[in-house]
């Protein structure tokens, strides 16, 4: 039984690296969604269907890009959209080459909302990452670049 785990141990940096970076990104993910709540009564899902709107800019996304771009299921997005759309942060309108499908951008208020929820996220992000020295943020974030190429 000892070998096994000896075994087991001296075989997965692989999936001690993974197990790392899910626990890494949940902690941080975790105290985002708290902060979101609390402070804007709003959710993680909220505002990154709101960043993936703001990048696309004034012509906004296809439902379907937008489930794209986000990984998600159109009906995930669906959801989102339509509590979005309740509080007058986007809008929606026919997709002028698939009457089918709609597309969705921010609202004026959207915008002015999300660059809020932008800067609030921002030092979030920065204050989790704070007592990282930056020369270690920028390693790591060079050497996980190089992860994503070679998973893309």
């Amino acid at each position: 039984m000892e070998q096994e785990g000896r075994a087991v141990q001296e075989g997965t940096t692989d999936l001690r690296l993974w197990v790392r970076l899910l626990a890494c990104a949940k902690i941080i993910e975790k105290g985002l969604r708290r902060n979101f709540q609390e402070q804007f009564d709003t959710t993680l899902p909220r505002f990154d269907v709101m960043a993936a709107l703001d990048r696309a800019g004034e012509d906004g996304l296809s439902m379907s890009d937008l489930s794209r771009a986000l990984l998600v299921s159109n009906g995930n997005v669906t959801a989102i959209v339509r509590q979005l759309q309740d509080r007058a942060l986007i809008a929606t309108r026919a997709d002028p080459s698939d009457g089918r499908s709609a597309i969705v951008s921010l609202t004026a208020e959207g915008r002015s909302h999300f660059a809020q929820l932008a800067v609030a996220h921002r030092g979030w992000v920065r204050a989790a990452l704070a007592n990282m020295p930056p020369e270690h943020q920028a390693q790591l974030a060079h050497l996980l670049g190089e992860l994503k190429t070679t998973l893309s």
